[in-house]
């Protein structure tokens, strides 16, 4: 689901970069706020995919540390949340004996697990190639697009700061999809 939500964030900005008075230029603040916010992927709220609207800079402080100051910037941005019951597609980055790691968009820990692929078996003919396979010869293995159902979601505030998805492919319309000769699509 793709909301629209307003954040509070302080930039920091080293006391000598400041004028006399204290003051900076908007763009400065603006553009040490994308830089701040490009290595912070996601939050509780969704991953941060753009910053739509500035709502209000407000004024500096250097309370924590004399050597930096601090300033609360308001903004509008959309985020990106994955939510129960919705469907996407993604690829297969991963097989293992007991399911398949997908990435799909800014997902990148999707887990579908043999227990949600109904009527596919794991078949490993070599080491390099593990398979789920089906009946009817369609197969699940690496590069593969995979349209799935989201089951469970779970926010990990780790190194990595992830939603962790457990996805199913036991509906209608749901399983691989073919790509009409591309190699792989990139979610």
């Amino acid at each position: 689901m793709i909301r629209e939500i307003i954040f509070d964030y302080e930039v920091h900005f080293p006391t000598k970069n400041l004028e006399k008075n204290g003051e900076i230029l908007t763009s400065f603040i603006v553009t040490k706020l994308l830089n701040q916010l490009s290595r912070y992927r996601a939050c509780k709220c969704g991953y941060l995919l753009a910053v739509t609207k500035l709502v209000s800079i407000g004024h500096g402080h250097n309370k924590s540390s004399p050597h930096c100051t601090c300033f609360p910037v308001e903004f509008r941005c959309r985020t990106f949340i994955p939510v129960n019951g919705e469907i996407f597609t993604g690829v297969v980055k991963h097989v293992l004996e007991r399911g398949v790691f997908l990435k799909s968009g800014p997902m990148n820990i999707v887990y579908l697990s043999s227990l949600k692929m109904p009527n596919f078996n794991y078949v490993s003919d070599k080491i390099e190639k593990l398979v789920f396979m089906r009946d009817d010869l369609s197969k699940i293995e690496v590069g593969v697009v995979v349209r799935f159902v989201v089951f469970a979601v779970k926010w990990v505030e780790d190194r990595q700061r992830e939603f962790r998805v457990l996805a199913s492919i036991d509906g209608d319309g749901l399983g691989p999809v073919s790509s009409n000769g591309l190699d792989e699509l990139d979610l």
